[in-house]
């Protein structure tokens, strides 16, 4: 679950942190208080995309830290895989940091990308926004909720027909491509057999230019190098006042006195070992100048090869091993146009075979879903019946199409009707704003039985609805609340009224600058809100008894 949330210079606010509890929380305020930034706070945290102009004015960076907990083991597994780091007591710390140039991601204290954030989220929280109930209206997404309500032996399926349609359109893209006519069969089989032996005359061979550069900027510069080697042979050991006449010296000088001192004895070893290493490096430095010695017609020659290695990496790679990979492509694209009938009866058996491993699948994900689709039907109406929908029909329709996709054959389509003796129609052509909310809040509960994601944010599910709608979808919240975290943005006094942690978001003017903040109320608070989210011009004790009643009625329905 979500514990906690800390905000700092984002939009309006200035800095605020609110812990949240198990059960149901509930977010209200007035219009314009700043509620959908508290959202938009978790979302960013999350990886949604950040603004610099998200940034409060007159600071230097926004900050937004979660602090999740997890307790169930096979989540806790299912994070360490993904190898992101988890603190003790499953605590799991999220936190994004925005800069003007640049957006930070960390986990427990270490930096992470976004596609682990990504990955991380799917797992803790499902976030249903504002407008996300108008997903229903496209007909694409009743797939992937029925997809998704079926589960593990779907995905398995999937991933597996996924895998093999791959392999189906790189066979039939091949195939297509393989088709020609014999004269372009022809003419690309002469330029493939002429490209093949320009490699193959050139006789190169992995990491030959690396090693000819290096030859070749050596003999470019050799002058340079003859010159310094030179000074330093000198300066070491071939000239009056050379450092080998210096070490010399000093060695005879200490020998002088070392039956005084056996320190001064071993100075005088340790100084003679230096000395033999100053002749050994002027007789080998004296062998590197002969060594350097430029040789026009081997310079000549390198530079030819150089120019040649460098054509072909020009033409066919960037490297000498992409070179030699392409010619081996090439050995294979010639074996195959010199065998081109039996190549593609070959290419043809395999399409063949794939085709009809495809279809299993597509065959056995249709039954999956048509098995599954009969129980989503069963689960929805009696969700939507407990959401005020009196005489609802829902029927889940799986079609087959005749083209093969990567998810199957498959055509799923919601079909509803609200009304005694209106047919079913199409879910996007029947249902308003209202009904579309508690739809999809009918989606996420039936869905909500099936998955482990332990916090579920519902921003204004209680759009275009009221008076004993608002109480169903009320009652419906506080029954998901038993088994999940819901932290709820609503303006309905109903389903506030079911809070088990009441939140007031507030807009106030501080040293001249609009602030948001968010606290948590308690008992005597929490009426107060509701009678103001009652309507009330004046809070007064009868409108504070009617808040009363109805946090009373409310608990009445938890039970």
């Amino acid at each position: 679950m979500l514990i906690s949330l800390h905000v700092k210079n984002l939009a309006l606010i200035s800095e605020t942190e609110v812990t949240l509890g198990e059960g149901l929380n509930i977010l209200s305020g007035e219009t314009g208080a700043g509620k959908s930034i508290i959202i938009g706070s978790i979302n960013l945290a999350l990886g949604a995309r950040a603004d610099k102009d998200m940034i409060r004015t007159g600071a230097d960076y926004a900050l937004v830290e979660l602090v999740f907990q997890v307790t169930d083991d096979t989540m806790m597994q299912e994070i360490k895989a993904l190898e992101i780091p988890v603190e003790e007591d499953g605590i799991i710390i999220i936190q994004r940091r925005i800069q003007p140039s640049r957006n930070l991601f960390k986990i427990c204290g270490e930096t992470v990308t976004a596609k682990q954030i990504k990955a991380l989220s799917e797992l803790l929280i499902d976030i249903h926004g504002q407008h996300e109930h108008q997903s229903l209206l496209y007909k694409k997404n009743h797939m992937e909720i029925l997809d998704s309500f079926a589960g593990e032996d779907l995905s398995k399926i999937k991933e597996e027909l996924r895998e093999k349609y791959q392999m189906y359109t790189k066979l039939k893209k091949e195939l297509a491509e393989f088709c020609v006519d014999d004269g372009a069969k022809a003419k690309e089989l002469s330029l493939a057999e002429f490209e093949y032996q320009e490699i193959e005359e050139a006789g190169v061979t992995a990491g030959e230019d690396e090693e000819l550069e290096r030859d070749y900027r050596k003999m470019a510069n050799s002058r340079q190098i003859v010159e310094a080697a030179d000074k330093a042979y000198q300066l070491t050991g071939n000239s009056e006042q050379s450092a080998a006449d210096a070490v010399g010296y000093a060695v005879r000088e200490l020998r002088s006195v070392e039956s005084y001192d056996d320190r001064a004895r071993e100075l005088a070893d340790e100084l003679e070992n230096v000395d033999a290493l100053l002749s050994d490096f002027n007789r080998e430095i004296a062998e590197y100048m002969v060594d350097m010695e430029f040789d026009g017609e081997r310079f000549s020659q390198m530079e030819e090869r150089l120019n040649l290695l460098n054509h072909l990496k020009l033409k066919y790679g960037n490297s000498i091993q992409a070179v030699l990979q392409y010619q081996t492509d090439l050995g294979e694209k010639i074996e195959k146009l010199k065998n081109a009938d039996a190549y593609k009866a070959q290419l043809e058996t395999k399409l063949a075979e794939i085709q009809t491993k495809l279809k299993n699948l597509c065959q056995k994900a249709s039954k999956v879903r048509s098995k599954e689709a009969a129980k989503l039907e069963k689960d929805m109406i009696a969700a939507l019946t407990d959401l005020n929908f009196l005489d609802v029909k829902f029927e889940i329709q799986v079609r087959r199409k005749e083209e093969i996709a990567s998810n199957g054959y498959d055509d799923v389509e919601f079909m509803i009707s609200t009304n005694p003796g209106e047919p079913l129609k199409s879910l996007g052509n029947v249902a308003s704003g209202g009904e579309l909310s508690r739809i999809m809040l009918a989606i996420k509960t039936v869905l909500a039985s099936r998955d482990r994601i332990p916090t579920m944010i519902f921003d204004e599910i209680d759009t275009g609805i009221s008076g004993k709608t608002a109480w169903k979808v009320s009652e419906k919240l506080g029954k998901l609340a038993q088994s999940h975290q819901i932290i709820c943005i609503t303006h309905l006094p109903q389903i506030a009224a079911m809070a088990d942690s009441h939140y007031k978001i507030a807009k106030q003017a501080v040293n001249n600058k609009t602030v948001t903040d968010i606290v948590q109320l308690n008992e005597t608070e929490t009426v107060d809100e509701l009678a103001r989210m009652l309507g009330s011009d004046e809070i007064t004790d009868t409108v504070r008894e009617n808040a009363r009643e109805l946090i009373a009625t409310a608990q009445k329905k938890k039970v």
